[in-house]
């Protein structure tokens, strides 16, 4: 059953993230990328693109430029095609090329660490430099993407809508040294199990600690699906 928790919200929290974790042992960033400026490129793509489908696209494009130098020397319209199947093709062109002459111009061609430099480069935004920090240098973030957002709002651990008030919320909540596995393990259990529309809740490592578990329409409508059998079965 769904929990109605009587302990601090941080220890709940706790719980929750290292049920999660314990569960997705392997869970990881999906992207593929062999430097951070792979990672960087392809989390870019990403946005409103599944993982797999940059994969797709990045395996092809990656062998014919893997550096700042070489995408910001690409031509637009080559670049542009060969990301348009991740969407809005010409956008993320631009902000790729765009992105990768400041690292040329301010960074030396390095990917910077640091939070606040991230988030001056063209088309990355806190989600993006988290990615990054998380995957590519081993470093603490809270990744708020999409499944990030419905789950920690779902579990009762924020209240809030907005992606960087919801990652404040869950830092505060989380010791740094759990942050980044557990917004792995969020993903992945959004995706696996507690789905938008219909979650699994009957499957979930965490329904025992969730406010919001077995109360979804879905499973309404399936007691009264079960109720009404078993009322045909006594008439019977």
């Amino acid at each position: 059953m769904a929990a109605e928790s009587k302990t601090a919200p941080k220890e709940q929290a706790l719980r929750i993230a290292d049920r999660l974790i314990q569960t997705y042992p392997d869970a990881r960033c999906r992207l593929n990328f062999s430097s951070p400026f792979e990672l960087l490129v392809a989390t870019i793509l990403a946005a409103q693109c599944t993982d797999d489908k940059v994969n797709e696209v990045t395996a092809k494009l990656f062998k014919r430029a893997d550096t700042p130098e070489a995408f910001a020397q690409m031509r637009p319209a080559t670049l542009e095609a060969a990301v348009r199947p991740t969407g809005f093709f010409r956008n993320k062109a631009k902000a790729v090329r765009n992105m990768s002459r400041m690292l040329l111009d301010e960074f030396g061609g390095k990917v910077p660490q640091d939070m606040d430099a991230l988030v001056r480069l063209p088309g990355v935004a806190r989600k993006t430099a988290n990615v990054v920090r998380a995957a590519a240098f081993g470093l603490p973030a809270i990744i708020t993407d999409t499944h990030f957002i419905r789950l920690s709002r779902r579990m009762g651990l924020t209240q809030n809508e907005e992606p960087a008030k919801i990652e404040a919320d869950l830092m505060a909540l989380l010791p740094e040294a759990k942050w980044s596995a557990f917004s792995h393990a969020i993903l992945f259990h959004g995706r696996a199990v507690c789905e938008a529309k219909k979650p699994k809740c009957d499957a979930c490592a965490v329904a025992d600690e969730c406010p919001s578990a077995f109360k979804f329409p879905y499973f309404k409508k399936q007691g009264d699906s079960t109720a009404e059998t078993q009322r045909s079965q006594r008439e019977d």
